[in-house]
């Protein structure tokens, strides 16, 4: 497994790694790696000839008064855990490699980008597209592997890519949880073990939703106050947001009667945590 930190030298490696015609998969991460991240590395594997993961914690996509400089960082325990599978390469750039003259440029992602997560976060999703191209460019993949937990995100990369023609192929891999059902996030870190067992409700109202919308419950308001009522049962949960959309572009739904996603951001205590479902109307 090699470990490679300049663009110039990942580049020269990535067309190396394509010749002969060898398909290359590429996990994108800022580190702090899980069961989740892991999955998407299995997944790769499973798809591809070659596969590189990259570490680099971006600072394009944090606010202000956001955690970046708290952000969970691990670096030795990253690369403990990418030994353990027949990984080719790691791509581990600092700031100075990624930026070198700073950031003069970014892309604008538009509506996608302004909703759910983006009200709270302006400019957040800029910030991910803009590095998520760059490193398109460097390591040059055929597929991307991204998790559905980030279910917004994934949308807006689909976006960049087709509005950018390139030419990769973007993998959604499922929500892994633990064995309680709470989303794997590398902010589960900053939780109290009360507030570990408060999140749970989190996914017990998605449970919920789906139960009642399995009845016939179709109307999306009328689901979205039941979610409601039960996440603010749980005196430390303080709602962002609860939204029932349209999976290819994020619109708000008014009645449940095609495929749709719930999607929900909720703070625990000082830690926000997205989650989400889908749910295939019959």
């Amino acid at each position: 497994m090699r470990i490679i930190k300049t663009i110039k030298e990942m580049q020269a490696l990535s067309i190396e790694f394509r010749s002969g015609g060898k398909s290359l998969g590429f996990v994108p991460t800022m580190g702090a790696l899980h069961d989740g991240h892991l999955s998407l590395v299995k997944k790769s594997m499973e798809d591809n000839d070659i596969t590189v993961v990259s570490i680099f914690v971006n600072p394009t996509q944090f606010g202000p008064e956001e955690d970046f400089d708290q952000y969970p960082r691990d670096l030795e325990g990253d690369i403990k855990k990418l030994s353990s599978y027949d990984l080719d390469c790691i791509f581990l750039p600092d700031n100075k490699e990624m930026y070198p003259d700073g950031i003069s440029t970014s892309i604008n992602i538009g509506v996608a980008g302004d909703i759910l997560c983006g009200v709270s976060r302006p400019g957040f999703f800029n910030g991910v597209a803009t590095v998520v191209e760059k490193l398109f460019n460097i390591i040059m993949p055929d597929r991307a592997y991204f998790g559905q937990k980030d279910f917004q995100q994934t949308v807006v990369i689909r976006e960049l890519v087709r509005e950018r023609n390139l030419n990769i192929d973007i993998a959604v891999c499922p929500i892994i949880r633990e064995d309680d059902g709470l989303a794997m996030s590398s902010r589960n870190v900053y939780l109290s073990s009360e507030e570990r067992n408060s999140a749970l409700i989190i996914y017990k109202a998605l449970q919920h939703a789906e139960l009642i919308l399995s009845e016939g419950m179709e109307n999306a308001n009328s689901v979205k106050i039941e979610i409601e009522k039960l996440i603010k049962s749980e005196p430390l949960a303080k709602i962002e947001y609860i939204e029932i959309v349209n999976p290819r572009d994020l619109k708000s739904l008014t009645v449940i009667n095609e495929p749709a996603i719930i999607c929900i951001a909720v703070s625990i205590g000082r830690t926000r945590l997205i989650d989400n479902l889908m749910v295939n109307i019959q």
